[in-house]
């Protein structure tokens, strides 16, 4: 029997396995549904038997699915290894990858990509730039970063964008709070309540640059450096915060807060990476952002992706 069977068939079977839905698969491997849905169908109908069974949340894997899922756990990280070696063989990558971030939370998901990142390419010396920076891409125009973790993709002549990824954020409040037995929370509900936030300008604070002050809601602020210390403040009902909705899972499973959908559309954020257009050649830079989408969309909830490619100014 003639095999059939591409690598992008593959990638597709792990993206349903990590998502649990033919929808969110989609989205992460950049198809739409329709054409995920055939991928499917032409495996199926060449093996003539189902791969999965419809109509469960998450969707379960048949036999014959599970087997195909096996060889993609076992082929793609081999073909990715040998891509790599193949770039690093050709170009003879080294160099410096430091990395600036204006996300208090980046460190959750950016620690494991640099840890991944580090045995791959190990003739690139990977640092952080020490402590949050207000202007990240600032350090990339000064050569004092090389890869900035940024909240916009704002036009900056010199500048390349590499999208991450969106996530949702959440407003969270003390489980006895009045606001607690509300599903959905709109500009209107902060009003009233402090706001417990990162010490960061506004415009850095989506909930405020998108939901609250176009309304003309501008509440008390308190602010704190670090996610847990924001989550204590508003379990003590010392006021109300918005955090994205994986950061706070884990406070959510022990009842310390609860979490609440911000808007009828719900508020998502994004992440890019930038860097310098003339750093765009360096093969080690785009692997960085792709071993950060795949950990990420692997282990964070909430998670969707951005239209990918590099933007330039």
């Amino acid at each position: 029997m003639e095999s059939i069977i591409e690598l992008r068939h593959l990638r597709t079977l792990v993206a349903l396995a990590e998502t649990g839905s033919v929808s969110l698969a989609a989205q992460r491997v950049f198809l739409t549904q329709s054409a995920l849905s055939h991928q499917i169908r032409v495996l199926e109908n060449h093996f003539e038997t189902p791969l999965f069974e419809r109509k469960t949340m998450p969707l379960r894997f048949t036999p014959a699915g599970e087997r195909l899922l096996k060889l993609a756990h076992e082929l793609l990280p081999r073909v990715a290894h040998a891509e790599r070696d193949l770039m690093q063989i050709i170009g003879g990558e080294a160099g410096e990858l430091r990395l600036a971030v204006e996300c208090h939370t980046c460190f959750e998901w950016l620690m494991p990509a640099m840890g991944e990142f580090r045995p791959k390419w190990q003739q690139v010396e990977l640092d952080i730039v020490s402590g949050f920076q207000a202007d990240p891409v600032g350090l990339l125009l000064a050569h004092r970063a090389d890869l900035a973790i940024v909240s916009e993709a704002e036009p900056i002549a010199g500048i390349a964008y590499q999208p991450l990824f969106s996530y949702e954020m959440v407003g969270i409040c003390a489980p006895d709070h009045a606001l607690a037995h509300k599903a959905i929370w709109d500009a209107n509900d902060f009003a009233h309540e402090t706001l417990i936030t990162y010490p960061v300008p506004d415009d850095m604070l989506d909930l405020l640059r998108k939901i609250l002050l176009p309304k003309g809601i501008n509440p008390t602020r308190r602010h704190s450096e670090l996610t847990i210390a924001i989550v204590q403040l508003v379990a003590s009902r010392r006021g109300l915060a918005a955090l994205p909705y994986w950061a706070v899972m884990p406070y959510l499973e022990k009842n310390y807060v609860v979490a609440r959908q911000i808007t009828e559309h719900k508020l998502h954020s994004e992440l890019y990476a930038a860097m310098r257009v003339e750093d765009e050649k360096h093969i080690y830079l785009n692997d960085f952002c792709e071993i950060v989408r795949q950990q990420s969309f692997a282990n964070l909830v909430g998670l969707r992706p951005l239209e990918m490619g590099f933007q330039a100014a």
